[in-house]
Formats: structure tokens, sequence, C-alpha cells
């Protein structure tokens, strides 16, 4: 049995429910943050681009993918589907934020984005070790296979 494979596992039988509500409104929170993201795209990505000069192909690619990635990654997360590669896909992007964009902003405001970020990240970290939970989809396919 590999690492993976073991805590895939340990996951999967140390979730308690609640997590699933937590899940539930961390995919609905990614998903509308998704959407202001394709509204402030623009502003976003010339803050990127004052810290990370890249090429202009390069800043509409890295756009269009955290917003997609944004989005799926919200609405897989909701429905409890591939959990894991949701939460992993997410990682990258809250990294970005909190180095590129939420540094520069007052840490001192009554909710700070950089702690927001900072939540939602080891909020995506659990997930990407503990899985899905029983209210999701993949939850009645496990009932569904023989155990051996």
């Amino acid at each position: 049995m590999n690492i993976l494979h073991r805590i895939e596992l340990w996951g999967d039988r140390h979730h308690p429910q609640w997590m699933d509500i937590v899940r539930i409104a961390l995919g609905l929170f990614l998903g509308i943050k998704g959407i202001q993201f394709v509204n402030n795209m623009s502003q976003l990505m010339a803050q990127v681009d004052a810290k990370l000069p890249m090429p202009e192909f390069a800043l509409v690619l890295l756009g269009h993918y955290v917003f997609v990635a944004q989005l799926l990654g919200g609405i897989l997360l909701i429905l409890g589907a591939y959990t894991r590669i949701a939460a992993l896909i997410q990682i990258p992007i809250l990294l970005g934020a909190i180095i590129f964009i939420n540094t520069t902003r007052d840490l001192w405001k009554p909710f700070p984005e950089l702690l927001v970020s900072i939540t939602v990240l080891i909020l995506l970290i659990y997930f990407l070790i503990a899985g899905d939970g029983t209210w999701s989809i993949k939850a009645d396919d496990r009932k569904k296979e023989p155990q051996p």
C-alpha cells in the first residue's frame, strides 16, 4: 500500500459529517470568487504583471485558468465529485493570491483578504487529504461497490 492510498484511506475514515457543510460552503465561495474574478480580471492581472512581468499571452492564459479552475473547482467541491482534484487545482491559485495580490493590501481591516485566502488555503489542503465525505456524489458510488 503506497503513501497516497494510505492518506486516502485515512481521509475517508476520519471525515466528520459537519465538514461536508464546510466543503459545500467553500465550493460556493470559490464559485462566487471565480465570477468576481472575471469582473475584475484586468485590474488583478495588472497587479500580477507589476510584480511578475510576463508576456500578454501568458497573462491571458493565467487569467482564464484561474476563472475556469475556480468555477469548475467550486462546482466539484459543492457536488463532492473529484474533491481532491478540485482542491489540488485551487491551491496554486490561492498561493498566487497570497503572494501577489493580498500582501500589498491593508492587513488590519475587519476582514482582511489575506486571512480569508489563508483560511481557504488551509481548508483546501484539508480537503485534499480528507476527501469528499459522506454527503457527496462519490459516496453513493462507494456504497454500491462490493467490499472485499
